[in-house]
């Protein structure tokens, strides 16, 4: 209903056989959730020709692509991507945040305004609302009104924020059925190529199946031991070790108090593997031809964000085995949606981007047992002595929140006890200054200095929304995670959310229509993809673009 109502206003203002002067009839952005820059050179000689490769050698290699704020994380990634700026005007400063009105945490797409379309569960209870800046794809709809913008993903947050406010149909994957659902903030029903691409059941053929390594296991020397004390196992197994038969893994439903939980954790399964790849891909082509992107001579934009690398990432690691076969059946689907572009959309005739939301800190225990800086921050301890210091200081705790880094103080309190607000941020400052593996705190007041000379206050000021973010950020030294307890399970697998580079340093490859073959190395700045593409397009900046055009792009075209 939304994008009817936009072309009746819009299609009486612009003309909808508007013709956008060379430029390419569909654009594909990929982003590779949790890809680090070096895999795309740790992993290269196990990957074929026509997939990473070939993007890599026949188009521009960026090897330079940095995040320039703090924190890495998906929902911030893909929106300044593809917004062309960071949180700081985007708003999507986490995955999550505190939400003070409400006093709970919030998803950054959550929309409680919003109903699931294509199943009778809540995980389509989503939208754009939160993002405050518009998307390239939005500005592709605002001037060509015609043009089709779709977006896919397992995340709900991988597919809405790339497809932005006017998107024509943003479908993720609904843990609990199977299948791919929208909101009703963009469909009022699932179209029926979608519908049928669901009836497949693919999902649950492939749990069927087993997952081993696609070469021999002794060939995959680029990664550490398969059974890596590092990892942290999936479903009912005990080790980390391949084949993992899918089936057997899956933890019985007696294990589990409700019938939607059970799924979520089944369905958890397939998206650990590379079938989901596969499943997403198998989605993307099918989108193309269900939607006739490329047909004509109005640009379309089609987003794609594999998830399924993060999931395995943050079990496994960035040393796995399993996070390298991954990876080579990953180049494989990536060949495979090259060829079927240039088969139907034609050689020559689209541009892909592929990028990465964030990259992936090494498994701190791992850095520890190899004399390497790093570990973690268990917060528990230092958080409860925190709130019995400001306890004892202003006569009460006024602590509201502690995530993400973010500490969030309990404004109305300070106010009703005649507190200010600023002093009590001071104090939380010098206390937790003092925790173990800190490496800068700022409050609210510091971040808004016009000047500084801290490259690091300079991320995290980036980063930083005053509604959703906290009254104070701290973070840490390099190589540490924050954890809440020290247990187990806690120090298997890892995250990234850091101002480092092993988290901030991702690949940008582009590649079709126009794109030279050559290697940049200067430093750039992830919200130059969309300056980018607003010149390859031929259209107006969106409204918040910060980001800066790579000339030498668009000067060899």
């Amino acid at each position: 209903m939304k994008n009817f109502i936009f072309m009746i206003i819009f299609g009486t203002l612009f003309s909808l056989n508007a013709q956008q002067k060379d430029s390419p009839k569909l654009v594909v952005g990929i982003v590779v959730d949790q890809m680090s820059y070096e895999y795309l050179y740790r992993f290269y000689d196990k990957f074929g020709e026509e997939g990473f490769k070939l993007l890599m050698n026949q188009g521009t290699n960026c090897r330079n692509m940095h995040y320039n704020y703090v924190p890495t994380f998906t929902g911030p990634g893909h929106a300044s991507i593809y917004t062309g700026t960071t949180p700081s005007n985007h708003g999507i400063v986490a995955n999550d945040w505190y939400r003070r009105s409400t006093g709970k945490i919030e998803n950054c797409v959550a929309d409680s305004t919003v109903h699931t379309i294509g199943s009778n569960t809540d995980r389509g209870v989503f939208s754009p609302f939160n993002l405050k800046a518009n998307t390239i794809t939005d500005q592709l709809k605002l001037t060509y009104a015609d043009s089709k913008v779709i977006s896919v993903s397992i995340k709900e947050r991988g597919s809405i924020l790339p497809g932005g406010h006017l998107s024509d149909g943003s479908y993720w994957f609904d843990y609990e059925t199977g299948n791919f659902i929208t909101s009703s903030f963009f469909k009022e029903k699932l179209p029926d190529w979608i519908v049928d691409f669901n009836a497949k059941r693919y999902p649950d053929e492939s749990l069927k199946k087993i997952w081993n390594t696609y070469y021999p296991i002794e060939q995959y020397t680029a990664s550490g031991p398969d059974d890596s004390p590092y990892e942290y196992p999936i479903g009912n197994t005990t080790k980390p070790v391949f084949p993992y038969d899918l089936t057997k893994i899956i933890i019985d439903r007696d294990q589990f108090k409700t019938e939607a939980e059970y799924l979520y954790n089944k369905y958890l399964i397939f998206t650990t593997s590379p079938f989901a790849n596969t499943h997403l891909t198998n989605l993307a082509m099918t989108a193309i031809e269900g939607e006739d992107l490329g047909k004509d001579n109005q640009t379309d934009m089609l987003t794609i964000s594999f998830s399924s690398t993060d999931i395995v990432g943050h079990y496994f690691g960035p040393y796995a085995v399993e996070l390298q076969d991954m990876y080579i059946r990953l180049d494989m689907e990536i060949a495979r949606l090259i060829k079927y572009l240039n088969k139907t959309v034609g050689e020559n005739e689209f541009t892909i981007f592929l990028t990465a939301d964030h990259g992936i800190v090494p498994v701190p225990q791992f850095m520890l047992d190899h004399n390497l800086p790093g570990g973690y921050l268990f917060t528990d301890g230092p958080e409860a002595e925190l709130r019995k210091s400001v306890a004892n200081k202003f006569g009460t705790d006024v602590i509201s929140e502690l995530n993400n880094n973010n500490i969030y103080l309990n404004r109305p309190e300070i106010a009703r006890l005649g507190l200010n607000l600023s002093e009590v941020a001071d104090f939380v400052s010098d206390e937790v200054r003092q925790w173990d593996h800190m490496k800068r705190v700022y409050t609210e007041d510091e971040l808004y200095i016009a000047a500084s000379d801290d490259e690091w206050m300079d991320m995290v000021r980036r980063g930083h929304f005053n509604v959703e973010s906290g009254d104070l950020i701290f973070i840490l030294q390099p190589g540490y995670l924050p954890k809440s307890k020290d247990i187990k399970e806690a120090r298997m697998g890892t995250t990234h959310g850091s101002q480092f580079n092993y988290d901030t340093q991702v690949p940008l490859l582009w590649y079709g229509k126009n794109i030279p073959a050559q290697e940049i190395h200067r430093h750039l700045n992830i919200t130059d993809i969309s300056a980018t593409l607003t010149q390859i397009l031929y259209l107006q900046s969106p409204n918040a673009l910060t980001g800066k055009p790579i000339l030498e792009i668009l000067d060899k075209k």
